[in-house]
């Protein structure tokens, strides 16, 4: 008996091992791949948007509304497609919708000062690595935090909706008060549920799932960092 659970612990312990290597392997991935539409989307946006000529051409004419709702249709059909898209192709898609997001974010460098534009962007890498750091390691279940923070965006984005007619400078103050709020949110949620995720189905060894997930996990993050940001710079942005 005592050979028996000493060979069941040991095997315990080494699956343990396993998981948590895969684990680091995997959130090594999410990152890497936020990191990379990240440099995408700032690259994109600062090219474009330091270039009068461009930024006349597009948010001088009709073509803004292209620009500024193409993500959100791609970011739909991005979560329609996933299961049927290759790891690669999804990997592809993803990049290629970081960088039509930085397009929609071109307008920034012509409306704020450049010094302040990375400051707010310094200011979201640090809250984002804490509460990134918090939603990882933290031993508290956030998952009851899921609901209310959707309710919160779903509020966000009709308040946001609603201003564009009513031009409210109180509104707008309020909408990204409860962004920043919601997005910082998001960041520990979302990581926890990343690592949570990936746990719960490593066992199964799905290297095409496993792929995928960490393509999505990314646009989660993505998305909670890019939001997070613009919403700071609402505070912390001077205008040129």
């Amino acid at each position: 008996m005592a050979d028996y659970q000493t060979i069941r612990t040991v095997g315990a312990g080494a699956r343990t091992a396993e998981i948590d290597q895969g684990l680091r392997a995997h959130m090594n991935k999410v990152y890497g791949l936020m990191s990379v539409a990240m440099l995408l989307t700032g690259a994109v946006a600062w090219a474009v948007g330091t270039n009068d000529a461009m930024v006349a051409a597009i948010f001088g004419t009709p073509l803004k509304w292209v620009v500024m709702f193409a993500p959100l249709v791609m970011v739909f059909a991005f979560g329609a497609l996933i299961n049927r898209l290759s790891v690669a192709a999804a990997q592809l898609f993803f990049y290629a919708y970081a960088a039509a997001v930085g397009l929609s974010l071109a307008f920034i460098f012509a409306v704020y000062t450049s010094t302040s534009i990375a400051q707010t962007f310094l200011v979201t890498s640090i809250a984002f690595a804490g509460l990134s750091l918090y939603g990882y390691t933290t031993k508290r279940d956030l998952s009851g935090m899921g609901t209310f923070l959707m309710m919160g965006l779903i509020g966000i984005l009709v308040a946001s909706i609603v201003n564009i007619f009513l031009a409210s400078s109180a509104l707008a103050f309020a909408i990204s008060v409860i962004g920043v709020l919601v997005f910082a949110g998001l960041t520990a949620f979302d990581t926890q549920t990343i690592k949570a995720t990936y746990i719960a189905h490593a066992q199964a060894g799905d290297q095409e799932w496993l792929g995928k997930a960490a393509i999505m996990g990314a646009l989660n993050l993505y998305l909670d960092f890019i939001n997070m940001f613009m919403f700071l710079l609402q505070f912390l942005g001077n205008r040129e």
